[in-house]
C-alpha cells in the first residue's frame, strides 16, 4: 500500500496527525512525501520509513518509502 492510500484510509486529519506524531514527524511532512510535493522525487529518510512501517503495522513498506537504503545488508547485520 502506498503512503498516500494509507493516509487517505485514516479518515480525517486528526487521525492522520496522530499517526504522524507516532512516526515522529508532522502531517504536512508525511503529505509532502505521499504526494511528492517537493517535486524532486525524494523518498523518506530511513528512520522515518522504519517509523511509518512500524506504525502502519507493515501496511506501508519501508522498502518502498526508502528504496535506496540497503535493507538487505541491515537485516543481515541484525541476525
Amino acid at each position: 500500500m502506498t503512503l498516500k492510500d494509507y493516509l487517505r484510509g485514516l479518515g480525517n486529519d486528526q487521525c492522520r496527525s496522530e499517526f504522524a506524531a507516532r512516526c515522529g514527524t508532522s502531517l504536512n511532512y508525511l503529505k509532502s512525501i505521499a504526494y511528492n510535493r517537493n517535486g524532486n522525487g525524494k523518498s523518506a529518510k530511513a528512520w522515518l520509513a522504519v517509523a511509518i512501517d512500524r506504525e502502519s503495522r507493515g501496511a506501508v513498506s519501508m522498502e518502498v518509502l526508502c528504496p535506496n537504503f540497503d535493507w538487505v545488508y541491515l537485516r543481515q547485520r541484525l541476525k
